[in-house]
Parts: structure tokens; sequence; C-alpha cells
């Protein structure tokens, strides 16, 4: 495939969707910011549908599911993946699969080199056209990044708020003790196809982060900082995201290249230490269709997946079930094309 030159900016147990008429009950605000990471910083494009509370303020959520999406496509005249190609769409969507009570976020990549996707902001070893060359956790840059893309979509939506335009209410933001939760919200991570690269940056970075507190120099006692803080809506910092991550999902992934799923041993055996020092059932969830797991021209991607399934499946049965795994398959039997590779979206089973 010709590529452009370089790229230019443009237990706790998972939620249940049998308490989903719950979630399909409750007004939202959703809407679409574009937020940086930092001051004069590339914008990241994040479509949201956060639930409200009776007084129309932004309510506390259970849950924060936040999605990460793939590479551009080109026009393609079909109907369905142009729909399931928009993260305002998506949003929605996601929504109507997350129990009573949760958040929706869908994040596009800040820059693109020309169709290519290019998270270079969550995870700095990816090359010009965003495949990862190595996932290194140091410094979390994910984990911060996502805490600081969250926190400046809070602040705007606040704002709107203030300025009477979520709902034509300007009410107290502040939340009454009645939608206090009894814990900080989860993170639900879900990356499709290019967004994989973000969920294996966030898995290094949450074994890197739990492999430190096991020496001592840094703390998973879990005490709820972002409650402590105040900040209620989603996690304050890079620790509080690590801490919080109750589900990762691949939705279909793939790439050009090695690196669509986490295959080093090390990482995998990260995570299932950090299970056995804190009270947290993670939970792994890799969803595919034929497009990606059966391409006789990437190869890889199959052989990759089978090798993190069997991975966490040597490392979960060390945990006593509270590091937990699914292999869920869509469209067996059709032929690979790249509207079942959209489809999934509106296919995947979450709960």
């Amino acid at each position: 495939m010709h590529r452009p030159p370089g790229p230019s900016c443009s237990p706790r147990r998972p939620l249940s969707r049998k308490s989903g008429d719950l979630a399909a009950a409750m007004e939202r605000w959703t809407g679409v910011l574009h937020v940086p990471l930092s001051q004069g910083g590339p914008l990241f494009r994040v479509a949201a549908s956060l639930i409200l509370a009776p007084s129309k303020a932004l309510a506390v959520p259970r849950a924060n599911a936040i999605l990460f999406t793939g590479d551009r496509v080109p026009s393609t005249g079909e109907p369905a993946i142009e729909r399931l190609s928009d993260a305002a769409y998506l949003a929605k969507l996601l929504a109507g699969k997350l129990a009573g009570e949760a958040n929706a976020w869908v994040v596009d990549a800040a820059c693109f080199a020309g169709p290519f996707a290019v998270y270079r902001g969550l995870v700095p070893s990816v090359d010009t056209v965003g495949d990862p060359e190595r996932y290194d956790p140091t410094g979390l840059p994910a984990a911060a990044g996502v805490a600081s893309i969250l926190a400046h979509c809070i602040r705007e939506i606040q704002n709107k708020v203030t300025r009477g335009s979520l709902n034509d209410s300007a009410g107290n933001q502040e939340p009454t003790a009645s939608l206090l939760p009894s814990s900080a919200p989860k993170t639900i991570i879900l990356g499709f196809s290019k967004g994989g690269v973000v969920v294996n940056q966030l898995v290094a970075e949450l074994s890197n982060w739990a492999s430190k507190s096991a020496k001592g120099s840094v703390d998973i006692s879990r005490q709820n900082p972002a409650l402590l803080t105040g900040d209620l809506f989603v996690p304050a910092t890079a620790s509080d995201i690590l801490s919080s991550i109750s589900e990762f999902h691949y939705l279909d992934v793939g790439l050009n290249c090695a690196g669509a799923y986490t295959t080093d041993h090390a990482v995998i055996k990260g995570i299932a230490n950090y299970v056995s020092q804190t009270s947290d059932t993670p939970r792994f969830v890799l969803h595919g269709t034929p497009r990606q797991w059966s391409d006789p021209n990437r190869p890889w991607i199959l052989a990759e997946k089978n090798t993190m399934l069997r991975l966490l499946q040597d490392e979960a049965n060390k945990c006593e079930g509270r590091l937990t795994l699914s292999e869920k398959k869509y469209f067996d039997g059709r032929p690979r094309s790249l509207l079942m590779h959209f489809e999934i979206l509106e296919a995947m089973d979450i709960s």
C-alpha cells in the first residue's frame, strides 16, 4: 500500500446490559467537542453522550466508556460505512449498549497522515503513519492524555451549562449527595481498528504502573483520589485512569504491521500481578470479523490474537478467575468485506 508523507494535523463486574432500560429512560447531553492535550496542541474530535441529573446538570456516572476510532476511509458510497465512520453517531450507539448511569465518549485521532490515524499524542512511539514501533509505558502518556482529554471536555461542557446552553439549564454543577457513587467511576476502554494501538498502550502502562507499585514507587491503595478532590465526573490523573479501568475491548483491530494485539508475556504477567495485589477483576474481550482474523495477506493479525488469548488464559488460570477474557466472532461464514469491519460497531456485544 502506498503511504503518504508524514502527518498533518487537521468482585467488580462489567456493566450489565440488563439495566439498559434505565439508560434508555435517562436524559442525556450529546455533542461534539474539539480539545487539545495541551494548550496550542492539535485538537482531538470527541463525541460524547453523557447522563443528566433531574436538574439537567451532568450526573456522576458509574462508568465512562471511551472508544478510540481508526483510519479514515474514502467515500465508499455505502451508507452504513459513512454512518459508522461518524463519531457523533457512534457516541449514541455506544451509549445505547451501556448499562444505566454510564457515559459514552468517542475519540478520533488528532492527526492524520492521509487516511491514516496517528495517535502520537497518546502513543509517542508510532511512526509517520501511526503504526506502533513498540509500546513504551515511560511517563504513562496514554493514561495522562486520556485524563487530559476528558478534563478538557468536562470543562467545556460545564461552560455550556453556565451559559445556559445545556437544555436551557444554568443550574449548579456540583453533584448532590444522592448522586455520589460509592466509588469513583469505572473506565471501559474500547479500540476500533487502528484505535487498538491506544488500548495496547494503556495495557502496557497499567502493567508498568502496577509493577512499580509492587516495588513501592507508586501507590495503588485505591483511595479514590477523584472523590477526594471533588472531580467526580471523570478520572483526574494518569493513575486515576489506570486504577479505574475495568474492561479492555479490542474491536476488529488490525494493522499493516505487527502490533495489533499485546503479545508481550511480561506485560500480561504484570496485569496478572496487579490483579493479585488489588480487588480488581479486569476483563479483556477480543471482538473480530473475517475481515481481520481471516485476512490471507496479514496472517500476523490472527497469530497475534491467538497469542494474546493464550497468554491471558495462562495468567487467568493463576488468578482464580479474577482476570477474565473472552473471544467474540461476528459474521462468520460471510465473505470478508470493509462493510463487516464497520458493522461490528453495531453488532458488538459488550455486556
